[in-house]
């Protein structure tokens, strides 16, 4: 996990990317316990965190790959087709569609393999690469 300066750098940056992911996570949690229940008032709100945490997380996977980085089960995860259908799902949410249930929203919950499952397990794998990461690398970075 070693790397140049700049890669740590980098590192810190991706960081802060996956935290504002992962926070939008958070809230559609938080958002899924107060409102399944009930089944009402919930699709708005909770689509719009679901939506929020699956983008953010997809440039996670793009900084990632920028950056070079490699993990033997974040590699693994990013072998999956879920991937394209994630970067589409993030298309769809930060640019215009003006179809309601456009495509891309549609194609990764309805056609991803295991989609739930995955999207969860890549966000844990990178909180664990993180963790992980801090622990072996001095606060704050180094500065170029």
């Amino acid at each position: 996990m070693r790397g140049s300066t700049n890669q740590n750098i980098g590192i810190f940056t991706l960081h802060r990317y996956f935290i504002w992911a992962n926070r939008m996570r958070d809230h559609f949690d938080e958002r899924l316990r107060e409102h399944m229940p009930r089944r009402e008032g919930w699709e708005i709100e909770v689509n719009l965190y679901m939506s929020y945490w699956y983008g953010g997380l997809y440039v996670v996977i793009e900084g990632w790959k920028k950056l070079h980085l490699h993990d033997s089960y974040i590699d693994d995860l990013l072998n999956s087709p879920n991937v394209n259908l994630l970067r589409r799902y993030r298309n769809g949410v930060f640019h215009f569609q003006p179809e309601y249930y456009n495509e891309r929203f549609l194609e990764f919950i309805c056609d991803g393999k295991n989609a739930v499952a995955w999207v969860r397990t890549l966000n844990q794998q990178f909180g664990r690469f993180f963790l992980e990461w801090f622990a072996a690398h001095p606060f704050p970075p180094p500065q170029s």
